[in-house]
């Protein structure tokens, strides 16, 4: 992020309006005694509706005012990109957004186009003081690239023909429509939804039929009656074949024929048959 600076010109003075010095006291009111420091996001984004940018005057009023040394409302006021260090278009000042995901979907276009159109510079209002323009960092609508900002609100899905619109729209002092700039409801699919898109949903038909009700008791049904099984299957296991008894007998089966002296299991092996050396004695 570059450097923020106070404006090489400065006002000489700063006053609140007679309202806004009410609004601002009631914030103060808000905070316990000794936090009253809390308010000074809100007086300083006051300061800036009222003036259109904040000036170093007005940093030592709130300084002042909340009983703040002066650095740390300078602080707040360099930090934060939404409040305006120097003066701006008195119509409008444009923040276009020059992160990745809206210079990949044509914020070059954009800067350039405010360049040609309001003021070669950055932060220099236009020929007849009416726009400015700068780019900033990411803000927060990448879904909605290329976008920019007039605060308090953004404007997105832009092309250079739209912005083009918006500058004369501004100039002309017609109403601006912040939001899409397409035909697009916020940040949903190009071409509009698409899920839940069932009318039933949104009409009322739905509405006391337990629809939902019954679709989540079928589900505990069905995962109470799963669990019961389990249950009873651990309790009572079937009993195991020996899953190597079918195999052995098989190859028993098949061995027989490859051993031609084979004797019959009915024969005491005392029998002079069976014995080993039978064949010598005869």
């Amino acid at each position: 992020m570059s450097v923020r600076r106070l404006a090489a010109e400065q006002p000489a003075s700063f006053a609140f309006s007679p309202e806004n010095l009410a609004w601002a006291e009631k914030q103060v009111q808000k905070f316990p005694e000794g936090k009253q420091a809390s308010a000074v996001i809100s007086i300083l984004w006051r300061i800036q509706e009222q003036e259109g940018w904040v000036s170093e005057p007005a940093i030592r009023w709130v300084g002042e005012f909340l009983d703040m040394a002066y650095i740390r409302v300078l602080e707040v006021a360099t930090f934060y990109t939404m409040f305006l260090l120097a003066p701006v278009g008195k119509k409008a000042h444009i923040q276009v957004c020059g992160t990745t995901p809206c210079m990949l979907r044509g914020a070059n276009k954009l800067i350039e186009r405010c360049r040609e159109r309001i003021h070669p510079e950055p932060f220099h209002a236009s020929a007849d003081g009416s726009l400015s323009w700068e780019e900033v960092e990411c803000l927060g609508a990448c879904v909605n690239a290329p976008m920019l900002q007039i605060v308090p609100d953004t404007y997105e899905d832009l092309t250079v023909e739209t912005l083009d619109k918006l500058i004369d729209d501004i100039q002309a002092g017609r109403p601006i429509k912040p939001g899409p700039q397409i035909e697009r409801h916020h940040s949903a699919p190009v071409g509009g939804f698409r899920a839940l898109t069932t009318p039933e949903l949104y009409d009322g038909s739905m509405v006391g039929q337990g629809a939902g009700l019954a679709a989540a008791r079928e589900a505990i049904a069905a995962r109470e009656a799963a669990a019961a099984e389990a249950a009873r299957a651990a309790a009572n296991p079937a009993p195991a074949e020996p899953p190597a008894a079918p195999a052995v007998k098989a190859q028993g089966e098949a061995d027989k024929d490859k051993v031609p002296t084979q004797v019959k299991q009915t024969v005491p092996a005392s029998d002079p048959a069976v014995r080993p050396d039978a064949a010598k004695k005869e």
